[in-house]
């Protein structure tokens, strides 16, 4: 452990203690612009009345807010059954996928702004996975789930306890992973979370799954159709991922915020803009996948000015239409009057999305 030791100076026969050094205040964050959902070149969406929420059957673009109040869905009722919830960590060493990263520096390459230096180091973590298993889930049998980033998410736990009792979606297991630590370039998390490839949704399926059934004794579903991610931020980019890169795993996408922006590290030649790349390139130019999507975004949600491909509004409304033209079935929400990854939207929307999600699958 470092400590700071202080020297004090003879002046005068006596002994001067000096002032402790104070660091230098770090710059305000300016934070980002409240955006026009009427902006020119945005998707045009319908805005809804005041603390309403699209049918949980309509595809398209809508627009909410600017108050949101939380659905009583998301708020324990007394009577609901309750699942039950399961934790359990995972030791990095043991993985084969990701032993471990972490940021030690980054600063901006004085050569070109828009490009960032970054040096990491080998580091061990700890990940906490949390499990909903619902009070009607039958043991033997096997079970639809959906898998979220940044876990726990008791409000997704909340949630589904209610909607299930309401029979509005299917009797599934609720499976939250929580990241390796840090956030960003160089960062275990964004390792895990921007990289474009196949590697996040085949490290859970090859060892967070198989200890998931095994602890919590539940079966899981090999069906695609049956079977949901979800996530916020990178997270929220994350979910997608898993979905386009495995749609014979995952098929339904629920995200908050995402960062469909240029944040992967280390760059890839066959991706060079990151999440980016699935507006501008991905979606556009391949085949259209079985995907079902739900997409939110707030009107002051992140904006780094560093380069043309960080705004995360500009990045969700892209996403809207390109998934628009390509014929996808999908819900993307502007909300009015929210930051990102916004809680209140989140406690106003998650049922109804959830309920989008799983449309067309058997109650």
């Amino acid at each position: 452990m470092k400590r700071r030791i202080f020297l004090g100076m003879m002046a005068c026969g006596l002994m001067m203690a000096q002032p402790p050094a104070v660091a230098p205040a770090k710059p305000m964050r300016t934070p980002p612009p409240t955006r026009d959902p009427r902006t020119p070149g945005y998707v045009d969406a319908k805005e809804l009345p005041d603390g309403q929420v699209p049918p949980v059957n309509a595809n398209g673009n809508f627009i909410i807010g600017p108050t949101h109040p939380a659905a009583p869905e998301t708020i324990f009722v007394d009577g609901v059954p309750k699942g039950d919830v399961i934790e359990f960590t995972m030791e990095s060493k043991d993985s084969k996928f990701y032993p471990g990263i972490a940021r030690v520096s980054m600063a901006a390459d004085p050569n070109d702004a828009s490009k960032m230096i970054v040096v990491s180091e080998a580091r061990p973590y700890t990940r906490r996975v949390t499990v909903y298993v619902p009070k009607q889930y039958v043991a033997g049998t096997v079970a639809p789930f959906i898998v979220g980033a940044d876990g726990p998410d008791r409000m997704l736990f909340t949630t589904l306890d209610n909607l299930i009792a309401q029979k509005r979606v299917p009797v599934m297991i609720g499976i939250s992973i929580g990241n390796g630590s840090g956030d960003s370039l160089g960062s275990q998390r964004g390792l895990e979370y921007d990289t474009m490839s196949g590697k996040y949704a085949e490290f859970v399926e090859a060892e967070v799954l198989p200890l998931v059934e095994k602890i919590c004794n539940v079966k899981l579903t090999k069906d695609p159709n049956a079977r949901a991610t979800m996530g916020g931020s990178s997270g929220g980019s994350a979910a997608l991922i898993m979905a386009w890169y495995h749609p014979e795993l995952y098929r339904r996408v629920l995200t908050y915020s995402g960062t469909y922006v240029n944040q992967q590290w280390p760059p890839s030649a066959e991706t060079p803009l990151g999440a980016w790349e699935f507006h501008a390139s991905l979606i556009p130019k391949s085949p259209k996948k079985p995907l079902r999507l739900w997409l939110e975004i707030s009107d002051r949600d992140n904006l780094i000015t560093r380069d043309a491909h960080h705004d995360w509004v500009l990045a969700n409304e892209n996403m809207a239409r390109v998934l628009a033209e390509k014929g996808y079935e999908y819900q993307f929400v502007f909300a009015r009057n929210a930051g990102h990854t916004d809680r209140a939207v989140k406690a106003q929307t998650l049922p109804a999305a959830l309920e989008y999600v799983w449309q067309g699958y058997p109650r």
